[in-house]
């Protein structure tokens, strides 16, 4: 329990043994001269009976103030008919107790002058079970054998104890701490106080909620109710009274929320800004309360807030500042709030405040995380030609989204496309951060069209540039559509997998390698045959490796799923891509994953030759118009006779540009996919520029009428040289 000021003190003349906090009642007198306990003085106030809280009866007399509300409008929290009983009202006869007296308890000792509680000479139940479940059975068993009556389902149970609401509070923390978002916490706040220690709550958050240290961006500040809670409607028969009824002008009125404002600005200096800085509870009779509610709850709010102390006012404050309040509530034929009920009211928003707040860091935390992983892997697959992917990565848990491994597939010149996967020790913020740099290296050496052995030996440089500790297992692969034929480099990777058309699945024999970062080894390529139809898988270790199993078991696992899922569609149709890495994931069992998996699959459906015109020319000055003759050709062979302006325009331009510089032959090739595609190579390293061309200029256009008539175009640099290539779409422009 935390410190309270001394305004939460136990008034004099209160018996501190008998709490007041859930059921009306009404005790049996002490017989006089019972052991150990004193008899009750003259003056003493009349136990509370359907009339209202304690005091005198009858005209004349300080009777209760009643179960008038805040506001005079009859509301969800209405005034109980008069006359009626409380539906848990005890008959006024005292019970025969058949026990031996019991003195109370050393460590509650009775106040002079206070009427003794009957239940005080049998003793409080022991139980080793302080459960929030033990709590409402314990009360319940009390009840029934004090009255012979088992409360109704869903109604609340007293807390006739200080020890009864120490056992609330640790239940009622430790189901708000379970909560690890946001509506959990706030969620396990409401589930845990109603009915057991309020009828209804209402819980206000700020809108937006402040992150950490971080200053709100408005000035003012705005609450939004966030969640109610209440007993469920029901009608007492005996008693003709409507459990938070709703009013007669609404009858379908089902939900606290629809009574009452859903967002309130805190005016600065005014009551609710008031009670908030106070950061105490204060019951809804006081004067700050009375001012602060309706502020709350709307000007014209339906919901009518009893008073005598049926309501508490509780400000939620985090660990730098309040971020909301919480409303509790009872039915005015309940027994009302008492003192020490603030410090139960005080210790709930505490721990529902500080939950949030931790929740609210942890979400922020999640979301970056999550943006991180995004914006580390590619958002969209590109669509090169004669190939087709797709991929999937799966964190290695949903707490922990952020990890090392990451795929890519990156066109290069002359319709190439370079297929990579690689792993990062590890599954944390480091490792993503270490991950994104390797990615970027990667594809910026992809970029210079180096060989795959190549691309290995920078990485393994810059990861040791990264740090010492700084490793990580890669697999870079390129695809020639043309050639059909596939080149791969290892660094400590598991081997990929190639399924055939036919349904047989191999797994590829690639050297090893060592993995990235350990420095000065050597990185060695192999070129294997990728013939149409194939799909090659790349994977990281997460998919075959688990504490159930070694690699080499999970490889031949997967090899085997492969086979079979191939079976499924038959030897001349290979299987659905996306279907087919739905059902590799499918192959692990609920203790299989503790490892992120990346994972990257390639159809090869290539380039025909027939699609293929490829041609070297020497650097001559005859080299343009030859150019146009062979594209005017194999334009004719084609069927695509309406593309021959363009394409001997382009061309020329092209090849023009290239023979001016080139030492050694120019290639030209000429590609037929979904669109026409012209590919241009020279030994000049230099890429050309667009640029405007004056009016006085003779050359410098060429590029211009590039960039006006043609789909695509651009420009690569290689090892060797550099390649121009421009698209056309089959239709014509």
């Amino acid at each position: 329990m935390t410190e309270q000021p001394t305004s939460f003190e136990r008034p004099q003349g209160v018996d501190p043994t008998e709490s007041r906090g859930a059921l009306p009642r009404t005790p049996a007198h002490a017989p006089e001269g019972a052991a150990g306990l004193p008899s009750a003085a003259p003056g003493d106030a009349t136990p509370c009976g359907p009339g209202g809280p304690a005091g005198p009866a009858g005209p004349g007399g300080k009777g209760s103030k009643g179960s008038k509300g805040i506001r005079g409008s009859k509301g969800i929290m209405g005034q109980d008919p008069a006359g009626s009983e409380p539906e848990h009202s005890q008959p006024a006869t005292a019970e025969t107790d058949t026990h031996r007296p019991r003195p109370a308890p050393e460590s509650i000792p009775v106040q002079p002058g206070a009427r003794a509680d009957p239940r005080a000479e049998r003793g409080p139940e022991r139980t080793a079970d302080l459960s929030y479940e033990r709590v409402l059975e314990q009360a319940a068993d009390g009840r029934e054998r004090r009255t012979g009556q088992i409360p109704a389902p869903g109604r609340p149970t007293p807390m006739r104890r200080d020890g009864d609401r120490l056992r609330f509070v640790g239940a009622a923390t430790r189901r708000i701490a379970r909560g690890l978002d946001l509506d959990e916490i706030v969620m396990g706040l409401c589930r845990a106080t109603v009915p057991t220690f309020s009828d209804a709550i209402l819980v206000y958050l700020r809108d937006p909620l402040p992150v950490g240290d971080e200053r709100p961006v408005a000035d003012r500040v705005v609450l939004r109710l966030r969640r109610t809670d209440r007993i469920p409607e029901e009608r007492d028969t005996d008693t003709g009274f409507a459990a938070l009824a709703a009013p007669p002008e609404t009858p379908e009125l089902s939900e606290l929320s629809a009574a009452i404002a859903e967002l309130c600005e805190v005016r600065p200096g005014g009551a609710l800004a008031e009670v908030l800085r106070g950061v105490r509870p204060v019951f809804a009779d006081s004067p700050a309360a009375l001012a602060a509610l309706p502020e709350l709850l709307g000007e014209d709010s339906q919901l009518e807030v009893p008073d005598d102390q049926r309501a508490i006012l509780a400000p939620l404050r985090g660990r730098r500042r309040v971020i909301g309040a919480a409303v509790f509530i009872r039915r005015p034929d309940r027994m009302p709030f008492e003192n020490d009920d603030l410090l139960v009211a005080a210790q709930l928003a505490t721990h529902s405040a500080l939950g949030i707040d931790k929740a609210v860091l942890y979400d922020r935390e999640a979301y970056i995380a999550d943006e991180l992983q995004r914006t580390m892997l590619p958002e969209t697959l590109p669509r090169p030609t004669g190939v087709r992917l797709a991929s999937r990565y799966l964190p290695a848990a949903e707490t922990a989204r952020v990890g090392g491994d990451w795929y890519d597939a990156i066109p290069l010149p002359g319709s190439r496309v370079a297929l990579v996967v690689g792993d990062v020790m590890g599954h944390s913020m480091t490792s993503a951060a270490i991950m994104g740099q390797l990615r970027t290296t990667a594809q910026t050496l992809a970029g210079l069209d180096l060989p795959p052995q190549e691309v290995l030996h920078h990485l393994d440089e810059q990861a040791q540039r990264l740090g010492t500790d700084r490793m990580a297992t890669c697999l870079y692969a390129v695809y020639d559509p043309v050639s059909h034929r596939i080149t791969i480099a290892n660094a400590g990777h598991p081997p990929p997998v190639l399924l055939h058309l036919g349904g047989r699945a191999e797994v590829l024999r690639v050297p090893p390698g060592a993995p990235i970062g350990v420095g000065g080894v050597d990185f060695e390529a192999v070129q294997l045959d990728a013939p149409a139809g194939a799909t090659l898988l790349l994977y990281t270790d997460g998919l075959v490796e688990s504490r159930l199993r070694d690699v080499a078991t999970g490889i031949e696992q997967l090899r085997e799923k492969l086979a079979a899922t191939a079976q499924l569609t038959g030897p001349d149709h290979p299987p659905p891509l996306e279907a087919l890495c739905d059902e590799v994931l499918d192959m692990l069992g609920p203790g299989d994953r503790d490892d992120d998996i990346a994972l990257l699959a390639a159809r090869f459906d290539g380039i025909a030759p027939s699609d293929v015109a490829y041609w070297y020319l020497e650097p001559e000055d005859s080299a343009p118009g030859q150019a146009r003759r062979l594209a005017r050709r194999a334009l004719s062979r084609w069927g695509l006779e309406e593309l021959t302006d363009s394409v001997e325009l382009l061309v020329s331009e092209v090849v023009t540009n290239a023979v001016r510089y080139a030492t050694r032959p120019v290639t030209l090739r000429l590609l037929r996919t979904d669109v026409l595609r012209c590919e241009v190579g020279d030994d000049v390293p230099q890429l050309p520029r667009l640029r405007q061309a004056r009016a006085t200029d003779e050359g410098g256009r060429g590029l211009y009428l590039v960039n006006r008539l043609a789909r695509r175009w651009g420009a690569t640099r290689l090892s060797t040289g550099k390649v121009v290539w421009f698209e056309l779409n089959q239709g014509g422009q």
